[in-house]
Parts: structure tokens; C-alpha cells; sequence
């Protein structure tokens, strides 16, 4: 069973192009026009194993928030298409990831309610001109177009470079633990409802 996607989405502020493939190596070629975004993407890849490409054009110049909320909508709309009806996957992922001072916690319910809970609060949120307050926004479109519950908790930091990345690196991790795939179901929904 191939569980991959590929999302084409142009608006007037965004151009995005993903593919991405739920089991992959975690090889990937990405440029989004923000380099910080690209290395937050590098490590999702990396750590969840993830192949893929991400391609994106946005209005950078006015700032990074169109680009990074489309980024999570177009992600989204891959790890939902990638799942289809979800038979046979674990559903529930979790990870906790040091980055030096900082350690983040993800944990995902690939459950069709989308809800995030975002608790990743910083002094000083800039890392070079980036700020990583935006990434609320991503991991909200995100959720909302995968149809996925999540919780995002800073455990500790300092550092909001240090920080975003032990987010990411949890948010691989969690994310290839819930979409992989549990024999003992038989292709079977993990719900006792029979539907997610």
C-alpha cells in the first residue's frame, strides 16, 4: 500500500508545491523561501523518516505569515491524503526531545477532530528574523487540514532556536509513531467505533 501525496495549492499570497511520502528514509528536498522553516522541515523529515519535497513562493517580502500558516495547511492536506481512511494505523503518537536546555513533548491522536493545544510560551521568540511565535500558527493549520489532535508542551528552554527545534524533532517522532502502521489491527480502524 503507497502512502504518499502530492499537493498543488496557488493562492494570491502562496504558491506551495509537497509531495511526501509517510515511509520514506527521511529524504528531502526543501526550499520555502524561509531558511528557518527549512530547517524545521529538514528535521521533521529527518526524525520522522518522512521523504519528500516542499517547494514555496509566498509574499516573504511582507512577512513570513501567509507562507508558514500555507505550509501547514498544504502538510496537512498530504498526511491526510497519505492516512486515507486510516485502516491499520496506530492513530496515537508520542515523544518528548531534548535540544540542549530545551525539551519539548508532542503527542498526536490521528483521530478526524482537529485540535491543537500549543503550550510554547519564550521571553525572546525571534531566532535570527524569524519568530517562532509563528509556529503556532503552522501546527494550527496543520491539525485543521489533517484532521489530527495534538498537544504541543515546552517542557523547558531558554534558547528559541534551541526550543523550535526539540519541537520538531517530537512532532517527527510522534507523528511516525502514530502513522505507522500496527499489524495487530488487520487493516482494521483503530477505533471502537469502527470509523475515524
Amino acid at each position: 500500500m503507497k502512502r504518499n501525496a502530492e499537493i498543488n495549492r496557488k493562492t494570491n499570497e502562496t504558491d506551495i508545491r509537497v509531495k511526501f511520502d509517510l515511509d520514506g528514509k527521511g529524504n528531502s528536498s526543501i526550499n520555502t523561501g524561509i531558511p528557518f522553516m527549512d530547517h524545521m522541515l529538514k528535521l521533521l523529515a529527518v526524525h520522522g523518516y518522512f521523504d519528500g519535497e516542499i517547494y514555496a513562493k509566498g509574499d516573504i517580502e511582507i512577512d513570513y505569515h501567509h507562507t508558514v500558516e500555507d505550509l501547514g495547511i498544504c502538510l496537512g492536506m498530504a498526511v491526510s491524503k497519505c492516512l486515507g481512511e486510516k485502516k491499520g494505523i496506530r492513530r496515537y503518537g508520542q515523544a518528548a526531545v531534548p535540544m540542549d536546555e530545551a525539551m519539548s513533548s508532542v503527542v498526536i491522536d490521528i483521530s478526524n477532530r482537529p485540535f491543537l493545544a500549543y503550550r510554547v510560551e519564550v521571553n525572546n521568540s525571534k531566532t535570527g528574523s524569524f519568530d517562532i511565535a509563528l509556529l503556532e500558527e503552522f501546527f494550527r493549520a496543520f491539525v485543521n487540514y489533517s484532521g489530527i489532535t495534538m498537544h504541543v508542551d515546552m517542557i523547558s528552554g531558554r534558547d528559541p532556536h534551541h526550543i523550535a527545534e526539540s519541537v520538531f524533532k517530537a512532532f517527527g517522532k510522534a507523528l511516525d509513531v502514530a502513522t505507522g502502521v500496527e499489524e495487530r489491527l488487520g487493516g482494521n480502524v483503530p477505533s471502537s467505533k469502527g470509523l475515524l
